[in-house]
């Protein structure tokens, strides 16, 4: 085995939501918290606040202006590093937020032949229709959401004050959440290491 087959898989961890006074951190706490007891696994917690990008995009066919690539330069090179990706995210009027959607679309080949893992809250749909809206965006950037997902409903309640989900389900889920994503990581690494991905 080689030296890219035996290290951990990078995943970053993004935070869709910029909303003052969002959840979105607690739950990105949570799951790097799983991913720090795995050693096949490393997290790198990108978050849209702290990271903001450009919110105009440059004609088709031009290159975004030298303070757009400033700003780029903060996630784009953390996306491209990744070898798989967890997207959490909440549910705004049945979609998911629009920063989400400008990370998404400032972003094209980092996303190619890559696992990602779709963690939601909101209110009584959990932010399922977030996810399901994602599924498709995600598809056409030749990126591989993986079948299970977790999702907190009601949310407010779902989460103690030390930032740990009151159900031990939701630890069960991570798990299982997570298992997928290695397998589909580990995969996805090894064919890309093996043949150039033509999307």
């Amino acid at each position: 085995m080689n030296d890219t087959n035996e290290s951990p898989l990078r995943v970053a961890i993004l935070i869709g939501s910029t909303r003052e006074g969002r959840f979105g951190p607690v739950v990105a706490d949570w799951l790097r918290g799983h991913i720090a007891e795995r050693p096949d696994l490393e997290a790198d917690l990108v978050d849209l606040v702290e990271t903001p990008l450009p919110t105009v995009m440059p004609a088709f066919g031009q290159q975004p202006s030298d303070a757009d690539l400033a700003l780029l330069g903060a996630v784009t090179p953390r996306l491209a590093a990744a070898d798989a990706f967890v997207v959490v995210t909440p549910e705004y009027n049945h979609s998911y937020p629009a920063a989400l959607k400008n990370a998404i679309d400032w972003h094209n080949a980092q996303w190619h032949a890559k696992p990602v893992a779709l963690v939601s809250y909101g209110g009584l749909s959990g932010g399922l229709r977030a996810v399901e809206h994602l599924r498709q965006v995600l598809a056409e950037l030749h990126a591989v959401t993986i079948r299970n997902t977790v999702s907190f409903h009601e949310y407010g309640d779902k989460f103690g004050h030390d930032g740990s989900p009151v159900d031990p389900a939701a630890d069960a889920a991570a798990k299982a959440l997570l298992d997928q994503l290695t397998w589909w990581g580990l995969a996805l690494r090894d064919a890309r290491a093996a043949r150039a991905y033509t999307a």
